[in-house]
């Protein structure tokens, strides 16, 4: 690997990586961290999976089936493109630096063995991580042999980045696709983990610089390497899990909320009428690129406000410019305009004081602080506002579909997101002592005294 890490620590930070994944995304299963080596074999070499049970409670680690990718791996020649051979994701993902989605494996050009073997693999999504060369190598690159395509072009020649691993994380059938939000979470937790591998390659390489100064200058700059790792890594992730979490909910309250009102499927029924318009039109890129966006608009769940600005930025400036470009008869165009500002109106639904008032299974105390619970923005951390609503999420009459699994994923993020604030204080204390000496070992007593 270009990055030094010991094999214990490479397997344990590829184990989190994956367990976040898993435990984060309900209809992902599997995970595979795939370590790419050094140049120019650059062996992709698989480091550990970990499949999750039915409950989704239990992973289950190791490498039981057979793959060309199991220790001791494949070269890069034996992986890579070349004419006459299935093409594979896995040397797209590593030459191109791109991900790689199979959301339908029956037509998946880069599956290998669906079209060496004929066996349909899973859906699943591949992710390289990424990092910067210099952040490797100190601005001095090693005077390493090039790695080649099948060209004989080098590889990353114009690219200040380099790919050291891989992510592959299987999903259920039809639950994956190219762009999703799936697909964007394993995204950041890709650059987390390139993050957090140089971070152990800075700590070793600290570690071995400072031998000869003393114990306890020693002793901090670890606890700032093992904080300021855990802290860059994990806290902005924890943040956008837990909203990822309180949309998960916004839609399962919709859903229940609207289930016998004549509004159900008023969201997705307006934006087939503005697909319908659009359809009518002469197809071109932007006609498609404004249906894609509208179909969007059905996966995401912002609360209202931030809601209509996106309707407002992501569909409404598009179909004035669409407009500019293509007059269409005063009528139509009115009934474009209503339709958009239909779609606003929408992000309204699950808080409509009508609907609400029709929806008798919960106490009308209990409704209001729900709902103005989950349609809060929230712009950073609040654990006081973390803790109401898992308290709410005990309570049965809310009947939502996956309300349990929804609180034990909140009641473990915001555990872990306590935890990185301590963290984040404790590494705050050792810069304050690196900075400005020691005191005496007044600040390494506070320390102590904390971490007990």
């Amino acid at each position: 690997m270009a990055i030094r890490v010991d094999r214990a620590v490479l397997e344990q930070s590829c184990k989190e990586i994956i367990e976040t994944i898993l435990l984060s995304l309900p209809d992902a299963y599997k995970g595979t961290v795939y370590r790419i080596g050094r140049s120019p074999s650059m062996n992709a070499e698989r480091i550990t999976s970990g499949v999750i049970d039915a409950e989704r409670k239990t992973i289950s680690w190791g490498l039981p089936q057979n793959s060309d990718y199991n220790p001791p791996g494949r070269d890069w020649n034996e992986y890579r493109d070349e004419p006459g051979r299935p093409l594979e994701a896995m040397g797209w993902c590593v030459e191109m630096q791109k991900s790689w989605t199979s959301e339908n494996p029956k037509k998946d050009s880069r599956s290998g063995r669906l079209l060496s073997e004929g066996l349909q693999e899973d859906y699943h999504h591949m992710e390289p991580v990424v990092i910067r060369k210099k952040d490797v190598y100190f601005g001095s690159e090693e005077a390493l042999e090039a790695a080649r395509n099948y060209r004989g072009e080098i590889l990353w020649q114009d690219n200040e980045y380099m790919v050291v691993a891989v992510i592959k994380i299987h999903f259920q059938p039809h639950t994956i696709s190219i762009g999703s939000t799936q697909s964007k979470v394993i995204k950041r937790l890709s650059r987390s983990l390139g993050t957090e591998l140089i971070s152990y390659q800075l700590r070793r390489q600290s570690v071995e610089a400072m031998q000869q100064m003393a114990e306890d200058r020693l002793h901090s700059c670890n606890i700032l390497a093992d904080s300021l790792r855990n802290v860059i890594t994990k806290s902005g992730l924890i943040f956008s899990l837990i909203k990822l979490e309180l949309a998960s909910l916004r839609t399962q309250w919709e859903r229940a909320l609207l289930e016998r009102s004549d509004q159900k499927g008023l969201k997705a029924g307006t934006v087939a009428a503005l697909n319908e318009i659009l359809i009518s039109l002469a197809e071109d890129e932007q006609v498609r690129e404004l249906i894609d966006t509208q179909n969007r608009y059905l996966e995401i769940s912002l609360p209202p406000e931030r809601g209509e600005n996106w309707v407002r930025m992501q569909i409404e400036e598009k179909w004035n410019e669409l407009i500019s470009k293509r007059p269409l008869d005063p009528e139509r165009t009115k009934n474009i305009r209503d339709l958009v500002d239909q779609l606003k109106s929408c992000l309204y639904l699950g808080k409509d004081p009508n609907t609400l008032a029709r929806y008798k299974k919960l106490p009308e105390s209990l409704k209001r602080e729900w709902t103005e619970l989950i349609y809060r923005n929230m712009d950073y951390l609040d654990f006081e506002y973390l803790h109401r609503l898992i308290r709410i999420l005990e309570d049965p009459s809310l009947n939502l579909h996956s309300q349990s699994r929804s609180r034990e994923r909140l009641i473990r993020l915001k555990a872990l997101a306590e935890i990185m604030g301590e963290l984040e204080e404790n590494t705050n204390e050792v810069l304050r002592q690196v900075l400005n000496g020691y005191n005496n070992g007044a600040s390494s007593r506070r320390m102590s005294e904390k971490s007990n």
